[in-house]
């Protein structure tokens, strides 16, 4: 494989604006995504840490 020359690859002067679009777009859709991971983290962490309180709760209830 040769090397590619300085300057040549993604930069922004050499893509069209089609393929800047779905750049921008795939880049978006990654946030997006890792930002829905981190919800479902946090929320399965708060069921978890609700159920922990719950059983507690019923074991020590007089």
């Amino acid at each position: 494989m040769a090397a590619e020359p300085a300057g040549a690859g993604d930069s922004p002067e050499t893509l069209t604006s089609a393929e800047a679009y779905d750049k921008r777009r795939l880049a978006q859709e990654k946030r997006d995504e890792r930002q829905v991971w981190y919800f479902l983290a946090y929320f399965l962490f708060g069921i978890h840490l609700v159920a922990f309180v719950m059983i507690y709760a019923v074991r020590h209830a007089k």
